[in-house]
């Protein structure tokens, strides 16, 4: 018997903003909390685990980096792991040749046969742009055309978009793309962040540290809606699932993403010589190949075998995993109405990548969930929510 009588926080999912919370609940607030995690596993799609055959910890859903220019996000993230000094650089595979993201100042000489100088770059790139025309860009195609131009949108841009979404970019909105990132420099790591690295011991170790609390119960291989009707009248509800669901879809069914992965191992010590590498050309299917030993240099690997997951994008349908949210103006609309009736409910505290229809990196979902903790479930927790509403009525 799971006792969720027994709670008076409950929390619907065990990624990072569910983690956050429930260590918020039990330390500060110093009261049980019980999680319940459909999946059979908690951390939700940061969840890593060791491959049998290999050895080799793998992310089950997808390379995941940890990088934050937050101290408090990073501060806490730090009291349950310490972190390598892993830098991430992701490499694309165009056309036979290996090529440097984001589009950088060794791209581009590379790319162009050319020997530009950082000063001669911006220029060089602009002029491109420039002879395209599209000065008032009407779908995704123009509007990314008019930021890098034609050869370097072909080759890098257009294919790998087409297969992410399963679209044709000139049928994508114009603002689905804010910028393109490119560099005239020669950086080549991926992120900008202050803080950045992989776990030493793996994420599903952060996971474990913190629901180790024994204020915190975690139930695995439970819906939350199978567990509902069972609940206090006063209970305060953590819901991270997707809101659409939560409401019975009565509004209609919010659009995502979805991600299929396939694993092979390879009887090699290296495959692909990095960590990820994308593949933007139309006669390759998946989007690029995660090959997870060099997310940790500072272990001792196998030198017989390495582990590689291919990934492919799709569409969701319901019974999928959801992973990014497309976003079109008709999805934004339907999540708006979903938040109205989010509003309405008391004592539930929407949050998460599927609870708030947004794509949260993990140190997002961390400092979203810190956040939370103190603007939204401290006042529940204090009275102060139910004495603002009765002095309002």
């Amino acid at each position: 018997m799971i006792g969720a009588a027994d709670y008076k926080y409950v929390i619907a999912g065990s990624g990072f903003f569910g983690a956050v919370m429930a260590e918020r609940i039990a330390s500060v607030l110093g009261e049980p909390v019980l999680v319940l995690e459909r999946r059979d596993h908690f951390g939700g799609n940061s969840f890593s685990e060791r491959d049998p055959a290999t050895g080799i910890e793998y992310h089950r859903y997808g390379t995941h980096l940890f990088h934050t220019s937050q101290t408090d996000v990073w501060a806490w993230i730090n009291r349950f792991t310490q972190f390598n000094n892993y830098r991430h650089r992701v490499l694309t595979r165009h056309a036979g040749r290996m090529y440097t993201m984001p589009i950088n100042l060794m791209t581009l000489n590379n790319f162009f046969g050319v020997d530009l100088k950082p000063s001669e770059a911006a220029a060089f790139i602009e002029a491109k742009a420039a002879s395209e025309g599209f000065d008032d860009p009407q779908n995704f195609e123009q509007k990314a055309i008019s930021l890098i131009g034609r050869d370097l949108y072909e080759a890098f841009i257009q294919t790998y978009t087409a297969k992410q979404w399963e679209t044709d970019p000139k049928l994508l909105p114009a603002e689905t793309i804010k910028r393109l990132p490119v560099r005239f420099n020669y950086n080549d790591f991926y992120f900008n962040d202050i803080y950045e690295g992989l776990p030493v011991d793996g994420y599903h170790a952060i996971f474990e540290r913190i629901f180790a609390d024994p204020k915190i119960k975690v139930v695995c291989n439970c819906d939350f809606f199978d567990v509902r009707p069972q609940l206090r009248p006063d209970a305060v509800i953590i819901y991270t699932g997707a809101i659409d669901r939560y409401f019975d879809y009565r509004l209609g069914t919010l659009g995502w993403r979805t991600l299929d992965f396939e694993i092979e191992r390879p009887p090699v010590e290296d495959y692909q010589g990095a960590s990820v590498v994308n593949y933007p050309d139309a006669d390759v299917r998946f989007t690029r190949i995660h090959e997870f030993k060099h997310l940790h240099p500072e272990r001792k690997h196998s030198r017989e075998h390495t582990l590689i997951m291919r990934e492919y994008s799709r569409f969701a349908a319901r019974e999928d995993e959801p992973y990014y949210p497309i976003n079109t103006p008709a999805d934004r609309d339907l999540y708006d109405g979903y938040a109205a009736l989010a509003e309405r409910e008391p004592n539930v505290i929407f949050g998460g990548r599927l609870g708030t229809y947004r794509y949260l990196d993990m140190h997002q979902a961390i400092g979203a969930g810190l956040k939370s903790f103190e603007n939204e479930l401290m006042p529940l927790a204090t009275g102060a929510a139910t004495a603002s509403r009765q002095a309002a009525e």
